[in-house]
This record gives structure tokens, sequence and C-alpha cells, in this order.
């Protein structure tokens, strides 16, 4: 397999920057490793930019999209916390009555079924928006599909798992 090697400038630009958005995310993050790989995956995009050789200032576009990736970064952290943060409170309050615990885990396993049966562009498209906190524009960006159709796969996803927990619950579904 034969790799293939950036233009010159490209390659300048890399070189560059490299150092100064490194030390940019790694003032700004708990970790210097993921610092690290997020520097790389802002030099990915860069190197994935169609229009590269059009930008007039690379040095801005290159540290905007560390902002950006640095907020994506953030929101799913703040993400994962709240969702943490819940489940302590869950496995607590369960913990203190044996009939709660039961039902919270009840829940939990017919929440991975549904999820399983999902198609996987279903479930992806969940995943991102509710777990990962993407907008429907990045989930667009990242599934390489329209924002209409990560919008009706959302929308799909969401009423088959409502469906499918309410009638394992017992409710009737309206027609």
């Amino acid at each position: 397999m034969q790799r293939l090697k950036p233009d010159p400038a490209t390659q300048d630009t890399c070189r560059g920057f490299y150092a100064e958005i490194l030390h940019f995310l790694r003032k700004r993050m708990d970790n210097a490793s993921d610092a690290a790989d997020m520097t790389q995956d802002v030099f990915t995009q860069w190197l994935g930019y169609r229009d590269r050789a059009k930008v007039e200032q690379p040095r801005a576009f290159l540290f905007q999209v560390a902002r950006n990736l640095l907020s994506d970064h953030w929101r799913r952290q703040k993400v994962r916390h709240a969702v943490l943060d819940d489940q302590a409170q869950d496995e607590t309050a369960a913990d203190n009555d044996p009939l709660d615990h039961a039902q919270h885990a009840q829940r939990l396993d017919q929440l991975r079924e549904v999820l399983g049966e999902l198609s996987p562009r279903r479930r992806e498209a969940l995943m991102l928006h509710r777990f990962e906190g993407l907008t429907q524009a990045q989930i667009a960006e990242r599934m390489d599909i329209s924002v209409s159709m990560v919008e009706k796969h959302i929308a799909a996803a969401l009423l088959q798992c409502k469906q499918r927990l309410d009638s394992d619950n017992g409710r009737e579904q309206p027609q």
C-alpha cells in the first residue's frame, strides 16, 4: 500500500504550527496525551480539508479547528459526567430499596436490547446525538449524510425505542 505524501506547503504548515497547537491544547486540557491526540485530529482535519489551498490564514484556520474540537470534547465530558452523576444517584437510591434496584436493572436491560435492535445507522446517529452530545450537523458530517437524514434516523430510533419500551411495560400503543 503506497502512502501519499502531502505537498511541501502542507508539510510546512503542519511542522510550523504543530507545537503551537499542542501547547494551546495542553493548557486547556487535563491530560497531555489527550491534547496530543487532539492535535493529531486538528491536522487530520487539515489534511482532509479539500479547499486548504484557498485558506488565506492557515494558522487561524488550525486554531479554529482546535477550538471546535476542544468545545466538542468539553461538551462530551459534560454529558458523560451528567450520565455518571445520574447513574450514581440511581444506584444510591436503588441500594436503599431492592425493588427500585431490580426495576432500574430491568430498564437498563430493556434499553440495551432496544438499542441492539436498531439498524446500525440509526443507532450511530442516536448515540452520537444523545450520548456524545453532537449536533445534527456534526453527525451529518461525521456520517457523511444530510442533516435531514440524521433527523430521520434519530426520530425513527426514538420512536422505535419508545414503542418497544412501552410494549415491554404493558402499555398499549395508539394507532
